[in-house]
């Protein structure tokens, strides 16, 4: 059935894919308009390296939030030593649970789902962001260019992990997803994309380890498996999805041959047992990159890549995840006129929208609708003065009365 045109002159969509509701592991979403994992920023500062979600926080995820929808947090630091920028509110204190609490229960008075996304930069800090402790890694290979504090990340390299750290990581993760579950979160996703601590592990151009967590495909897998493991343990496989980003080139990441090796993944995750089968993985569009457009992203993808099939899609990995049940998210550049062909394609279930939630936290009712959307200010993306500028002050769609 073609869509309607709303008198805005934009196609209604709410008798598209979009608008059907969908199973998630435990929930039953009414939409598949969701709201992106975003980094904003805004958290006020408790004590040095803790960030509590406060009044601004809960107004703007309240304001995006809608019956039946799901959205993500910011990425959440897991541990004091998982932390990476400022203004970002973790899920390591008892305060910080409070406040995400706040957040959870404004979210679920209007009907809605929120998961909170478990975050380990890795690599991605300096010790001046640590309180002087060293940042980890795979190995020792450092970011390139500066930190936050101005810093340059190559005059502080990473140090690996030893085997028995990366055992307290994934203890560490398992524990920040029960907080999250405490917090009254619906779920959690673990972030295991874009160059942050566990994608630092599956990219080959990071990981130069040469123990069982290093070197084949198989054992770069391990650690992040180890993680979905102990958390499935804890909050149940229905609870909980994955953010992957196999052709992300943020934060350095350039694997060489990630139609291959994020197969092998997605065959291991397809074929878990039961009871540590994750309901949702959540992936990033290869055409997505923060610096390149996107013709440039395929274009260099094709060059770089050592695998046979020079074509960069999500659907392979899509197709092996639904053979163990596995629902699949996509994100990365997806408009009002892209998306509900992705979902009616079958290519995906759902859709991740990152800027244009930032900007119309009406965005379902505006897509449904036909609605004009409201532009996005970059420049109020990562903070701003003052903190509610762009981020709770984006007003709802207001129908043009006659004069």
């Amino acid at each position: 059935m073609p869509s309607r045109i709303s008198p805005s002159g934009f196609k209604e969509l709410s008798d598209s894919a979009l608008f059907k509701p969908l199973k998630l592991g435990a929930i039953q979403i009414e939409h598949r308009v969701m709201m992106a994992p975003l980094t904003r920023m805004r958290a006020p500062k408790e004590s040095e390296g803790v960030w509590v979600p406060g009044d601004l926080n809960v107004e703007y995820y309240s304001q995006r939030a809608s019956k039946g929808g799901l959205q993500l947090t910011e990425a959440c630091p897991i541990s004091r030593l998982a932390c990476g920028y400022p203004g970002v509110p973790g899920i390591f204190t008892p305060s910080q649970i409070a406040g995400w609490k706040r957040v959870t229960d404004g979210v679920h008075s209007k009907g809605g789902f929120i998961y909170c996304q478990l975050w380990h930069v890795g690599r991605a800090t300096v010790p001046g962001l640590l309180g002087g402790e060293d940042c980890v890694s795979s190995s020792d290979v450092p970011l390139k260019g500066n930190a936050l504090d101005g810093s340059l990340y190559a005059a502080t390299p990473p140090r690996a992990l030893t085997v028995e750290e990366i055992g307290e990581v994934v203890e560490e993760f398992a524990a920040a997803a029960k907080r999250a579950m405490e917090a009254g979160f619906d779920g959690v996703e673990i972030h295991g994309a874009n160059g942050y601590l566990l994608d630092q592990f599956l990219h080959d151009n990071v990981n130069i380890r040469t123990d069982l967590y290093g070197g084949s495909i198989e054992n770069r897998c391990r650690f992040p498996l180890e993680v979905l493991k102990a958390i499935t343990n804890v909050v149940g496989p229905d609870r909980v999805g994955m953010r992957l980003s196999p052709y992300n080139y943020f934060q350095d990441t350039r694997d060489s041959n990630p139609n291959v090796h994020w197969a092998y993944l997605c065959e291991q995750l397809a074929s878990s047992p039961e009871e540590n089968r994750l309901s949702y993985v959540h992936m990033v569009e290869p055409r997505f990159d923060e610096v390149l457009d996107e013709q440039a992203k395929i274009d260099s993808l094709a060059v770089e890549t050592k695998s046979d099939t020079k074509a960069q899609s999500l659907v392979p990995f899509q197709r092996i995840l639904k053979k163990g049940g596995i629902k699949f998210i996509a994100a990365g550049g997806f408009k009002r006129d892209n998306a509900a062909p992705k979902v009616e394609a079958g290519d995906a279930d759902g859709i991740m929208f990152g800027r244009w939630f930032i900007a119309n936290p009406d965005l379902p009712i505006r897509l449904a609708d036909g609605l004009p959307l409201n532009d996005y200010d970059r420049n109020t993306f990562y903070g701003a003065d003052p903190p509610s500028k762009g981020y709770v002050d984006y007003p709802y769609f207001a129908a043009k009365t006659p004069a």
